[in-house]
């Protein structure tokens, strides 16, 4: 797997070369390293703006040859300034060119320290990108180490997205754990007295019995072509998304693993509302898997 990783000098700095370079040391596959300077075709401007532009272009590099050197990494890592219309076209152009498997990218500036916000280049990449997008967390350090466990979000609607058979593959394939977790949010009814505790405990035993049942499902499908090791499938609850996503264990070499809404184009990734909520809260990085239809 070739990963095309976007580097911005400005706003989401080194932090998606630092979740690539974990990935890739994980899989043991070659880092693209990409500013990308958007802005009109240089074709039949001047020659005064031609300069700027080439100057420009060696001054990029020059940031991301250093920001690869304070890495001091053992990864394979190519450092590529291209030009284009926009940074999300030019990521994208960057992936067709290298025959590349998956993009990596940071979260908006706007976002918390440690969380993932989508600005305007995730979110257009995170609903339209033909390979599987993976997003650090704002400020996200660089690792010596390599990842350790996907972790597989589960929300247990009748999309055509096999999330749980593709990550089981790759958790094979890149020799890491597998844990699905599913989230559900419950409202705090009973401390407004609207419903009977036992009966809210009832419809929440209910609800986890059959997730449980879902999850065991998928993966019981999974197993049928896919030799995985033991998977631990968890649930997350909360009165609200963020307490529903941390109240199951995160830690460092954690990768959340998202997939795509039924929605969205043909096998193109496209962010439904659960994930987007999940995706907001979570402390670890996270990978959004394309719909692939038949």
């Amino acid at each position: 797997m070739t990963i095309v990783a976007g580097f911005s000098a400005t706003h989401n700095g080194s932090a998606p070369l630092h979740l690539a370079a974990q990935i890739a040391r994980t899989t043991g596959e070659q880092v693209i390293a990409a500013a990308i300077l958007a802005g009109p075709s240089v074709i039949g401007i001047d020659q005064l703006d031609r300069e700027y532009h080439h100057q420009l272009s060696i001054q990029v590099l020059r940031s991301l040859n250093q920001a690869i050197a304070q890495m001091r990494t053992d990864v394979d890592i190519t450092p590529v300034v291209h030009r284009s219309t926009s940074i999300p076209r030019g990521l994208t152009e960057l992936t067709a060119q290298h025959n590349a498997d998956l993009i990596v990218v940071g979260s908006s500036s706007s976002g918390l320290l440690g969380r993932i916000a989508l600005g305007s280049v995730t979110e257009r990449l995170a609903h339209t990108a033909r390979v599987p997008v993976a997003i650090s967390p704002r400020g996200y350090p660089r690792s010596p180490l390599t990842l350790e466990r996907l972790t597989v979000g589960y929300g247990g609607m009748s999309g055509t997205t096999p999330i749980v058979g593709t990550a089981a593959e790759l958790a094979v394939q890149w020799d890491v754990q597998m844990r699905i977790a599913s989230f559900a949010v419950r409202p705090p009814l009973m401390l407004s007295g609207s419903i009977e505790p036992s009966a809210e405990d009832l419809v929440t035993d209910q609800w986890t019995s059959n997730a449980v049942r879902a999850l065991r499902r998928q993966l019981d499908r999974a197993r049928e072509t896919i030799p995985l090791p033991d998977v631990d499938l968890v649930i997350g609850m909360g009165i609200d998304w963020s307490t529903a996503v941390n109240d199951i264990a995160w830690e460092s070499g954690d990768l959340l693993v998202l997939g795509s809404a039924a929605a969205g184009p043909l096998a193109q990734v496209f962010l439904g509302s659960a994930a987007s909520k999940i995706l907001r809260h979570v402390p670890v990085p996270v990978m959004i898997l394309p719909q692939m239809q038949g």
